[in-house]
């Protein structure tokens, strides 16, 4: 059916399929042990199709008030913002001076340590969508059958930040234009370049919330990285769903 993700439960939808898969160094195989590598591989880049035309993905180290925001990275590298997809395109990753030498390219500024006493490594920033138009209330009208799905509840993802199923606190049954009956225990479930290429509508910037994460979990022995997710809610089109 169609779904549409509240800001805070697709913050995590893009934390989990987009900010992990774009680490450059998972995608080399530098960084594997926690939570695995990535299918976005370096022969993707400029061509392979992440997502639906609507889809704008980036990394954001300047955005006012984000939990990923800051001047520098920890090698030195000014704080940008850089376009990961653009237009739906996989464009570039979050890297470090070395991984982004590897590839010919610049650094994205991502390399960070939680503290003195860990070496830095690449964590994401602030990744975020970039807002369409319209409200939720405006969404919800146009849309004739699917679920609304708030507030994550649970999550599971394969170690190439692929294939996944996440469950919502909360969901809404929308007939007609019209919120209907709750739903308990919802749940949906994807492929990460399929889901986002049924992204077909994203609300605008007056529903768009920049959500902070500060437990981000990465490296061995284990660091725990503050970072952000800026989104509003989007709809997404022949998801399978089902209860938990």
């Amino acid at each position: 059916t169609s779904i549409i993700l509240d800001s805070s439960q697709l913050a995590l939808q893009i934390h989990e399929s987009c900010g992990h898969a774009t680490e450059l160094d998972r995608a080399l195989g530098h960084e594997v042990s926690l939570a695995g590598g990535s299918f976005l591989q370096p022969g993707m880049l400029g061509s392979f199709r992440y997502g639906a035309p609507i889809v704008d993905l980036t990394c954001d180290a300047t955005a006012e008030g984000g939990l990923g925001t800051f001047g520098w990275d920890d090698e030195g590298t000014p704080a940008s913002k850089t376009h990961l997809v653009k237009d739906g395109v996989f464009v570039d990753y979050l890297s470090s001076r070395e991984t982004a030498h590897a590839l010919g390219r610049r650094s994205t500024g991502a390399m960070r340590a939680d503290g003195w006493s860990r070496p830095p490594i690449i964590r994401m920033l602030n990744v975020s969508l970039t807002p369409g138009r319209g409200s939720l209330e405006e969404l919800i009208a146009d849309t004739d059958d699917g679920i609304l799905l708030v507030t994550n509840r649970s999550w599971s993802i394969d170690d190439l930040r692929k294939d996944f199923q996440f469950g919502c606190e909360m969901a809404w049954e929308i007939k007609r234009g019209k919120r209907t009956r709750p739903l308990r225990d919802a749940v949906y479930r994807g492929d990460t370049p399929t889901f986002w290429g049924a992204c077909d509508a994203i609300c605008g910037p007056e529903e768009h919330r920049l959500w902070g994460i500060s437990t981000c979990g990465k490296g061995d022995p284990v660091q725990a990285m503050h970072v952000g997710h800026g989104a509003a809610p989007a709809r997404f089109h022949d998801v399978a769903v089902g209860a938990s």
